[in-house]
């Protein structure tokens, strides 16, 4: 994959869009590389829709307004930035899912509003992490009601905070710990390594860390941590790395992880079920509760 490639993010409005536009742009900085706004029109049911008994088109002209707003605040912020803006019409998640092909990493907004409530995870947002062959990202809106974009657009994990990543020791994927080191090195963060401990039954399994469902081959024996990290420590040596060994549902500790966070990071098997695509307990846990961005890697 080029290293050059951009980072995208998907708009659609919103009063957290300039909160996720915000995360994204600043992601963008710590690759080097553009940043692309996309924004799917909303589409009424076709081809209208009635309020109190009035017709209600879509309004391409109002939405490319709100996309070029955006741009001019991400702009302001960060002039150094190449910055491209469209709007693209269709099937949103069709869309998002083509954008993400051609980028190094999707960001995507979620309407969460407390910890109670969750993400509110919208459909399409994880139609488009459990389908996308590229890192998502979800970031978590704290704007408020009558906050402006500008004042409302600071974004989440962009604090001291580790990099926190779920391993699962029987079957670590390459993909997982590469994002996890590689977002811990651009933002001179350390990384925290959650992993199980002990038998499977008495703490966390394979398919639970992964974010993927059982049904696969059986679990091979556990590596040491030690074993486990030490390449992608000797390849990245300014990253500091924690270990943290836990027992019981894993999602709930990655949860309580993120609260420090700078990013959470989760995989998800780059797989489809007869039903459609599966992301797994874990990462679904972590997508709905998180209070930190989550990056959702997808790997074989």
């Amino acid at each position: 994959m080029s290293p050059n490639l951009p980072v995208v993010v998907g708009l659609d409005g919103r009063r957290e869009s300039p909160v996720t536009a915000e995360w994204a742009a600043r992601e963008a900085l710590l690759r080097g590389v553009p940043l692309r706004l996309v924004h799917v029109p909303r589409q009424p049911s076709p081809p209208y829709v009635t309020l109190a008994g009035v017709v209600v088109p879509t309004d391409p002209q109002r939405s490319g307004h709100e996309l070029d707003l955006v741009r001019a605040s991400l702009s302001r912020r960060h002039p150094g930035l190449d910055i491209t803006a469209e709007q693209i019409p269709g099937d949103t998640v069709t869309v998002l899912l083509a954008a993400a092909a051609d980028a190094g990493l999707l960001v995507l907004g979620s309407r969460g509003r407390g910890r109670t409530t969750g993400f509110l995870l919208g459909s399409v947002s994880r139609l488009v992490a459990a389908r996308a062959q590229r890192p998502v990202v979800l970031v978590r809106s704290f704007a408020q009601e009558g906050q402006d974009a500008d004042r409302s657009a600071v974004a989440p994990g962009t604090s001291d905070g580790d990099v926190v990543v779920g391993v699962d020791l029987a079957g670590p994927d390459d993909a997982v710990l590469a994002f996890a080191f590689e977002a811990a090195s651009r933002r001179g963060a350390g990384l925290r390594v959650v992993h199980g401990c002990g038998q499977e039954s008495e703490g966390i399994s394979a398919t639970e860390l992964t974010g993927v469902n059982g049904g696969g081959p059986a679990v091979a024996p556990e590596r040491p941590p030690a074993d486990l990290l030490r390449p992608w420590q000797d390849k990245f040596p300014d990253v500091s790395v924690t270990e943290q060994a836990v027992v019981g549902q894993a999602g709930s500790h990655l949860v309580d992880a993120s609260r420090t966070a700078a990013l959470l990071v989760v995989g998800r098997a780059a797989r489809h079920a007869p039903v459609g695509a599966q992301i797994g307990p874990v990462t679904e846990a972590a997508l709905h509760y998180a209070e930190s961005p989550v990056a959702v890697i997808p790997h074989d």
